[in-house]
């Protein structure tokens, strides 16, 4: 009997220390609250992976408080990785992340999965956790490009990438592919494209015969790998405003087998011609002094005289002449125009003329006869 009640005594005398024990843990529980939440990518497409970051904050100055059980997911939004189920120990003023790994196959729009936590003593923490699905993706348009293309012709075409989405995206990379043509340069690491901006890819392409070129933009949301692709034709046309040297004024004199030919050019264009030269082609051999002639830059509307020398075989009728200048980004235009040798004009050689000499004739003999007269008469 005394050791039954010294037992009892002694558990009256525990319990109430268990109990404020208890009630403390409660109380500590209570100041433990939910500080922050992160989501990479922060919005999803379609069948996207993200990672979800919950941070936990003890608000107690003096007390830890034991937590386990930490999930994070519903229905729409899978859970893809596992929970906490071990006990976490989260000290005063302390913040403990809690990372989960998601997936969705829903469609566009904002779903609400749920974050929960458990506490050894205590309420639980439960809170629904916005994430959204947007498919809508980058956009790639041609922001500048020549009016027209031509074979061999070096081209600068300027295109504008923009992410209209409400988050960030990364590792973007413009690439450009097409046959026949040279680009340069042909890929371009672009990086990181905040969300509601755009930006300008600049790139060259000569082509050697009509093609088309196919654009691919590759982005990552998150660690998600996404393309989008258009493609553009580039198609020989004349440009509206490329200079254009045109001939005019052509006259051929034969001379002892030899043709000299002269002529003006004018620019009929809308933009400067430099280093404009002239020269004749096969059959015609060019002959000093004037194998090829240099008139240099023309500006629209603006014109300059030429002159070529040079000899054919016999019976040639017509020769080439070549025209040719360079545009604002260096390449060089060349166009030929066939001459007509058959309305040269001859040039022979003759004997000169008697009529000075006999004039000078007239007036010796007159004055020597006037002057012998003048004499005779003053004799007399």
């Amino acid at each position: 009997m005394v050791l039954v009640f010294l037992f009892l005594a002694m558990g009256f005398l525990i319990l109430p220390a268990n109990a404020d024990a208890i009630t403390d843990a409660v109380q500590a529980a209570n100041n433990v609250y939910l500080s922050n939440y992160t989501l990479d990518p922060a919005v999803l497409f379609t069948g996207d992976t993200a990672t979800a970051t919950f941070y936990v904050t003890n608000g107690n100055a003096n007390q830890s408080v034991m937590v386990n059980h930490a999930t994070f997911g519903d229905d729409d939004i899978h859970l893809i990785s596992g929970t906490y189920d071990t006990n976490v120990n989260i000290g005063p003023l302390q913040t403990q992340s809690f990372v989960f790994s998601i997936k969705t196959d829903k469609s566009a729009s904002t779903y609400y999965p749920s974050f929960s936590l458990n506490f050894v003593a205590g309420n639980g923490m439960y809170s629904k956790t916005p994430v959204k699905v947007d498919n809508t993706p980058l956009v790639m348009t041609i922001a500048n490009q020549p009016d027209s293309f031509n074979q061999g012709v070096k081209a600068t075409i300027s295109v504008q990438i923009s992410n209209p989405r409400d988050n960030d995206v990364k590792n973007v990379i413009f690439d450009v592919t097409g046959n026949d043509a040279t680009l340069t340069p042909s890929k371009t690491y672009i990086g990181y494209l905040p969300a509601g901006t755009s930006t300008l890819v600049n790139f060259t392409v000569t082509p050697d015969s009509p093609t088309s070129l196919s654009m691919q933009v590759d982005y990552g949301n998150g660690d998600n790998d996404h393309t989008i692709n258009t493609t553009l034709p580039i198609l020989f046309t004349t440009d509206k405003v490329q200079a254009d040297p045109v001939m005019s004024n052509i006259v051929i004199a034969f001379n002892n087998g030899t043709y000299d030919l002269t002529g003006d050019l004018t620019n009929a264009g809308l933009s400067n011609a430099n280093g404009v030269t002239v020269t004749s082609l096969s059959p015609a051999v060019p002959q000093e002094p004037d194998v090829n002639y240099v008139i240099g830059a023309l500006k629209p509307d603006d014109f300059g005289s030429f002159e070529l020398t040079f000899t054919v075989p016999e019976g040639t009728t017509s020769v080439p002449l070549q025209q040719s200048f360079r545009d604002s980004n260096g390449n060089i235009i060349t166009s030929v125009q066939n001459i007509d040798l058959t309305k040269a004009t001859t040039q022979t050689g003759s004997q000169p003329s008697m009529l000075p000499l006999l004039i000078i004739v007239i007036i010796i003999v007159l004055g020597t006869g006037g002057y012998l007269y003048m004499k005779k008469r003053k004799k007399q």
